[in-house]
């Protein structure tokens, strides 16, 4: 897995490498970083979102099928198949948009952890021999965290010049690749923070432990805020759960160099703005709506669609108000030609003045 996160995060090192070439800072250069990657997988987030509305949509009317049915197990699983297949619900297709962004992410962790391989795109050999190197120098190798060795060569390259040499005792890297990685090594304080330094390492008035700090915050309240907006009751092992990854976040950003934290802070609130965007427009009441549209809307095609068939004696709606006109008009007719006859009968007898005693 490690060859393939390298390879990610090697492309996706010449976008970071770019944003840092016009900006000469590692903070605004992850900054902008992240944003374009976030843009590249945001397709695959809307897919995500749309699948958890339809998941918690399907869900309510499960737990009302559940509900109907307590007593009844076998009709309730019946029933249940029923409207998965109406509601044409796949449970695993939930996780397949997930994949993708988590393979992306990945990488992008990658680019950012190893910037010499990654960032810079020096030859991966010369960086494990520098690693050989500085791990066995006296005083500092035994400090140095393998798996965050390279961003340890970019903080100490300086002094560490003289010592990157290969076994004829000559310079590990060129001259083109020594003056890039000083370049680089120059541009990671951000708003005072040194993003290469190790926030467990550093004194209080350093201001480093704003990196885990900000990251436990960050993560969980984006947490909580999105599952209220979901409708999602947290309460019991559930608190356990959200709680728990945000405070494994946190030790790792304390031990870890703080370009890494500063990267998940970062990376947190933009997914989290992100996440509010398509909660807008994709929740569960908008998913619903547009559902029983397009189901009204097939409805009405698929009748439209249906050839009808005359039975015999059967006679038109539009006939049948036809004949009830019809007689209506011959029955006031009629009405009126009797009221005038007898109109009639009564004026003839007029002159009648009675009979003479």
């Amino acid at each position: 897995m490690d060859y393939i996160f390298n390879f990610i995060g090697s492309i996706f090192g010449y976008v970071l490498w770019f944003a840092f070439y016009l900006f000469k800072n590692y903070g605004i250069a992850i900054i902008i970083f992240t944003l374009l990657t976030r843009l590249l997988i945001f397709p695959f987030s809307m897919k995500q979102q749309k699948s958890m509305a339809a998941n918690m949509r399907f869900q309510t009317k499960q737990m009302e099928i559940m509900d109907k049915y307590k007593n009844n197990r076998a009709k309730a699983n019946e029933e249940i198949q029923k409207l998965m297949e109406k509601e044409n619900f796949r449970p695993s297709f939930g996780c397949m948009p997930m994949l993708a962004p988590m393979i992306i992410m990945f990488g992008v962790l990658y680019s950012v952890r190893n910037p010499l391989s990654n960032t810079l795109h020096i030859v991966s050999d010369k960086v494990n021999e520098a690693l050989r190197g500085i791990t066995a120098l006296p005083g500092l190798g035994t400090g140095i965290n393998s798996q965050y060795g390279e961003i340890s060569i970019i903080k100490y390259f300086s002094s560490l010049k003289g010592y990157l040499v290969d076994a004829n005792g000559n310079p590990l890297f060129s001259a083109a690749e020594t003056e890039k990685i000083d370049e680089f090594s120059k541009g990671f304080n951000f708003l005072g923070l040194d993003l290469l330094a190790t926030p467990s390492e550093c004194s209080f008035q350093s201001m480093m432990w704003l990196i885990p700090v900000l990251c436990f915050v960050t993560s969980v309240a984006s947490m909580f805020i999105i599952q209220k907006m979901n409708g999602t009751k947290i309460q019991g092992c559930m608190i356990f759960m959200i709680l728990f990854m945000p405070l494994f976040s946190t030790w790792i950003a304390y031990i870890v160099p703080g370009a890494v934290g500063f990267y998940w802070i970062v990376s947190t609130v933009i997914g989290f703005i992100q996440s509010l965007v398509l909660n807008k427009f994709y929740n569960a009441s908008i998913i619903e709506a547009k559902s029983e549209a397009r189901r009204v809307v097939l409805r009405r095609q698929q009748e439209a669609a249906v050839a009808y068939v005359e039975a015999e004696g059967y006679v038109a709606p539009s006939e049948i108000q036809k004949r009830i006109n019809a007689a209506d008009k011959q029955t006031k007719s009629g009405s009126k030609k009797q009221k005038n006859k007898k109109s009639n009968n009564n004026s003839s007898g007029s002159s009648y003045q009675g009979r003479k005693r």
